[in-house]
């Protein structure tokens, strides 16, 4: 068996690492063609990760240019822990203000343990979007399935 298919997570095992793990890295294409990565808070939701950001963001100026993203998720720290899965796709831009309100709301709770988290939404909402990445193409990896051969 290939090393990759080893390491691979299950459909499974991916819809679980990405409800739970922390950051995502976004990355977009600038005008120039170089790659622009930003940390970013998500929400994993009906298959699709889901941030929000100011609409005049440099990352929505390249997404308005060229939808195509790339989404990396990865935890662990030593290189026999490494889990993730990157995500290249489509992404949508989506300016509804409830929408937005909604999914800022959504994101905080993830963030502050599910607990009521301070609703600042409503006064910026207005001036944000919420990006909806929908896979295209995904691979994943865990390395721990190696058990320490790597």
């Amino acid at each position: 068996m290939k090393r990759r298919d080893q390491i691979k997570l299950t459909p499974a095992e991916q819809e679980e690492f990405l409800s739970k793990a922390p950051k995502a890295a976004l990355a977009t294409i600038d005008k120039d063609g170089y790659p622009h990565v930003v940390a970013m808070n998500y929400l994993w939701r009906d298959g699709a990760i889901l941030m929000t950001s100011y609409g005049k963001a440099q990352k929505v100026v390249n997404i308005r240019r060229n939808p195509r993203v790339g989404v990396m998720v990865e935890t662990g720290r030593a290189y026999s822990d490494l889990r993730g899965v990157l995500i290249r796709g489509e992404c949508e831009i989506i300016e509804d203000v409830a929408t937005v309100n909604a999914t800022m709301n959504a994101i905080r709770n993830r963030y502050s343990g599910g607990g009521q988290a301070e609703n600042t939404a409503l006064t910026t909402a207005p001036k944000r979007v919420v990006l909806k990445v929908i896979p295209q193409k995904i691979a994943s990896w865990d390395h721990r399935k190696l058990g320490g051969r790597y």
